[in-house]
């Protein structure tokens, strides 16, 4: 009897830095097929001086050529100086590599956090997430390394807290308590648009208040429910290392009496001169940016005319210094606990505790250079432009009206945003469109606006055009404990559900908002 061999396929993945580069050899080759097929469009943009229109033609580069290659051999080290992502995150990292040498960090979160169930402790991170999209990117690079620390110091997978950092910021984009740098990016666009309706038309920065403040609530709510429920037992179990088992340990076990007394007392001291320092350092910031007053005002944008776009505009001083002004926060803070709770000897040692906590992001510093390349390079085929304005020219086509208008935009949205990631690159070439279809349809343009920011958000989270999506990968992997490094698609598989949950609730609460309609700001209605 002859026995028969079953042959069992293993599971073939490459590591993401090989996803980067044959996705970078895979646009250009797609950029060349597209070209030669004239894969092309042309929008409309509104000149916001006279309020002309103006047709651009937009069509696909062909990178795969004497010209294409030379650009991407030539800009490669420019592509990677300039990519945000790689600047801002080490310059989170200075600061956060302070506080945790110092143990400022572990002392807050012992005395603080370790009193928190695990629910609330997810909820107050996707909200802070959620929220920290008031001054643009800043959530990424600060709350992923500080969420891992977060949830593994409380005995749980650091992974769990990264994925649930990464979909309160991503997926909750552009929610906020308050208005923030995305109104005065998109207002100004909004308003143009609605001038070809209503010559006279004002969109004021508070028109979309009520409803991100609601919402950021609720996607709060529903991201807790689906990190804790589905998230997690997709992650599975966490195995610790030693060395953050001897962390753990240090946190949560008991000490004798004498020795817990005088650990009391330190922290207690580094704690109050670290609160007493921090709210100093915040008052001199909320300061700089207050006009009028005796050398204030150096954070603002003085050319500007308004205070907002002073605050958040291209080019504002606190907006393009908000992370550093976070870094110094932790920089300043981490010393003045350190000092006081006595746990910092000398700057020799301080600067040698710090350099172990960044000993482990070399191979997120090489992964930031290939995400580099392959979104640069993405970025200049015009492919995504092109899909964008296709998206465009469909919506214009087609004759919808009301809740089917509201549909059809936000399915484009959503799938334009897969390769256009920008939401004011998205808005310059859908709102000449979007908004006079709806201000026929009796839609308002303010709801118009808060609709492009559901469709931007339900997918930010799963394109590796994100250029913040490498910091969540790179982060994954810096805390993964498997032999196998986690890929591109899984780490994609492991904010899916977020994704597809959260991005059915933006759906339902929008049509329910319409449908009833509920005021979305001060005076302002989904309907004209």
């Amino acid at each position: 009897m002859s026995t028969k061999k079953k042959m069992r396929l293993k599971k073939f993945s490459f590591h993401p830095i090989t996803t980067f580069m044959l996705l970078t050899l895979g646009t250009m080759i797609l950029s060349c097929i597209l070209s030669a097929l004239q894969f092309q469009a042309t929008y409309t943009v509104v000149r916001p001086e006279n309020l002309e229109l103006e047709s651009v033609f937009v069509s696909v580069k062909n990178l795969l050529n004497f010209d294409g290659i030379k650009y991407i051999i030539s800009n490669a080290a420019t592509n990677f100086a300039s990519f945000t992502p790689l600047i801002s995150l080490l310059i989170a990292l200075i600061g956060l590599s302070v506080a945790h040498a110092s143990g400022l960090i572990d002392t807050f979160i012992k005395r603080v956090t370790l009193n928190i169930s695990n629910k609330k402790l997810t909820f107050v991170l996707i909200l802070v997430a959620i929220f920290s999209s008031i001054i643009n990117d800043v959530g990424y690079v600060i709350l992923i390394p500080l969420a891992a620390l977060l949830f593994l110091a409380n005995g749980r997978s650091p992974l769990l807290g990264i994925v649930a950092a990464f979909s309160g910021v991503a997926f909750g984009y552009g929610t906020t308590f308050f208005v923030g740098s995305m109104e005065v990016n998109l207002i100004s666009l909004t308003t143009t648009s609605a001038r070809l309706i209503d010559p006279e038309f004002h969109v004021s920065l508070t028109s979309n208040l009520f409803i991100m403040i609601a919402f950021s609530i609720v996607m709060a709510i529903v991201g807790t429910i689906v990190v804790e429920n589905i998230v997690l037992k997709k992650l599975g179990r966490y195995k610790m290392s030693v060395e953050e088992t001897q962390e753990l340990e240090k946190l949560t076990f008991p000490v004798e009496e004498q020795q817990k007394i005088a650990l009391e007392i330190n922290e207690k001291k580094g704690l109050r001169s670290a609160y007493i320092i921090g709210i100093i350092v915040i008052l001199l910031f909320i300061y700089m940016i207050i006009p009028g007053l005796p050398a204030s005002g150096m954070l603002l944008d003085m050319n500007e005319t308004t205070y907002l776009n002073q605050l958040f505009g291209p080019n504002s001083y606190f907006q393009d210094g908000f992370t550093y002004m976070v870094s110094i926060f932790f920089i300043v803070t981490g010393i003045a606990y350190g000092i006081s709770a006595k746990t910092i000897k000398s700057d020799k040692q301080l600067i040698e505790k710090a350099s172990e906590y960044t000993k482990n992001i070399g191979s997120l510093i090489v992964l930031l250079f290939f995400a580099s390349q392959f979104i640069a390079v993405f970025r200049e085929t015009n492919i995504g432009t092109v899909i964008t304005a296709t998206g465009a020219n469909i919506i214009k086509d087609l004759s919808f009206s009301g809740i089917p208008l509201i549909l059809l935009v936000l399915v484009v949205i959503l799938i334009c945003n897969l390769f256009l990631t920008s939401p004011v690159s998205k808005w310059t070439i859908l709102s000449p469109v979007v908004i006079p279809l709806m201000m026929q349809s009796n839609i308002s343009p303010q709801f118009a606006q808060f609709i492009l920011r559901a469709g931007d958000s339900i997918t930010k989270g799963i394109t590796p055009l994100l250029a913040y999506f490498v910091i969540y990968l790179g982060y994954l992997n810096i805390y993964n404990k498997n032999k196998e490094p986690i890929t591109i698609r899984k780490a994609i598989s492991y904010v899916m559900p977020c994704c597809l949950i959260m991005g059915i609730t933006w759906i339902l609460l929008i049509v329910g908002w319409y449908l009833l309609g509920l005021p979305i700001g001060p005076g302002v209605f989904p309907t004209l």
